[in-house]
């Protein structure tokens, strides 16, 4: 089954399971990590397009410490966890025991799954073979857009759709592209402690991610991320013609904020500088009412796939390794 079809038959059996409690009316995204920022996309389709239901994005233990009080039978819970992260499963048992409808996205079967409603299988996107369309942060925005379309209705739903057929084809085409850039920029930045990434609007996330998980966690570099359109308001101050700087310039709304960045990084920043432009990669295949909710789908993958295995390399850092995480109490 294509999971565009497998998505929008979960979403259907969800809300006729809540049409008796009064429909789903909430929708909360949980997750921690890597997984939590494939969420972003999710959450940013929302918060542009949905008029009546209210969605928000928790990591995992702020669901679990602090659940919001609109948290309940009216309430879809879509909880991610590749392999089973410990705080996600207790996350996803506290939306369930509130009353929520659950769905989980896994790469490995755990208590995630043993727990929620329903359950979707994704596919790594560190996976050179994985289907673009079938990774976290595709599902996650599908589901949301089959919300809104089967309860709102969504003009762009179509174009949304005819888009997840490419967009693999767009993302293979893109590491052809990026991949001597990549090794260009690498061999740049080698030698830097900190690396500042910068992205707002439908590729925060990707921001996010490639600084929390690609550069710091994978490869035990400081890599701040800051969101362009907060960069004029204190974390300029730091720029100089030695910083180090990557900026996603995403396609849609926001790229004005991305590229009044672009002009003052130029102008005062120096070779460290690095621009990745969403139109680079081939986002503009994608029809234009539609194209903006896909700048994660695209810039992640080449992220984490292209950038960080050449820095990998060019540091001589193995980004399998890790200082702590699965080996000590935490």
């Amino acid at each position: 089954m294509e999971i565009k079809q497998e998505v929008r038959q979960v979403i259907e059996k969800v809300l006729k399971e809540k049409e008796a409690a009064g429909g789903i009316k909430n929708v909360v995204w949980i997750a921690a990590g890597g997984s939590n920022g494939g969420f972003f996309p999710a959450q940013y389709f929302m918060d542009r397009e949905s008029k009546t239901l209210r969605s928000q994005s928790f990591t995992s233990n702020e669901f679990v410490y602090a659940a919001p009080a609109f948290a309940g039978e009216n309430t879809l819970a879509v909880i991610c966890s590749m392999r089973g992260t410990k705080e996600t499963c207790v996350a996803a048992k506290i939306a369930k025991e509130l009353g929520a409808a659950t769905i989980g996205l896994y790469v490995q079967e755990s208590d995630l799954t043993d727990t929620c409603d329903y359950n979707i299988q994704y596919e790594s996107i560190a996976i050179d073979e994985s289907r673009t369309e079938r990774v976290n942060s595709s599902i996650g925005v599908n589901i949301a857009m089959n919300l809104v379309e089967l309860t709102e209705g969504y003009a762009g739903y179509e174009d949304a759709m005819a888009a997840f057929d490419i967009v693999d084809d767009i993302y293979r085409k893109a590491v052809e592209y990026a991949e001597p850039l990549a090794r260009k920029w690498a061999e740049q930045n080698k030698n830097e402690k900190t690396i500042y990434v910068m992205g707002s609007g439908p590729a925060w996330g990707s921001a996010y991610i490639f600084s929390i998980c690609n550069i710091e966690e994978m490869l035990q570099i400081d890599s701040p991320t800051i969101n362009t359109c907060e960069f004029f308001h204190g974390p300029f101050e730091v720029l100089d013609k030695n910083t180090s700087v990557f900026l996603l310039v995403s396609e849609g709304r926001c790229r004005p904020a991305d590229e009044r960045a672009v002009k003052f990084l130029n102008t005062y920043g120096g070779d460290k500088v690095y621009i990745l432009d969403a139109k680079e990669l081939g986002i503009n295949r994608i029809k234009d009412s539609v194209s903006e909710y896909f700048n994660h789908i695209l810039f992640s993958p080449v992220l984490n796939n292209v950038y960080m295995r050449q820095l990998s390399y060019a540091t001589k850092n193995d980004y399998n390794t890790r200082r702590y995480m699965w080996k000590v109490e935490y």
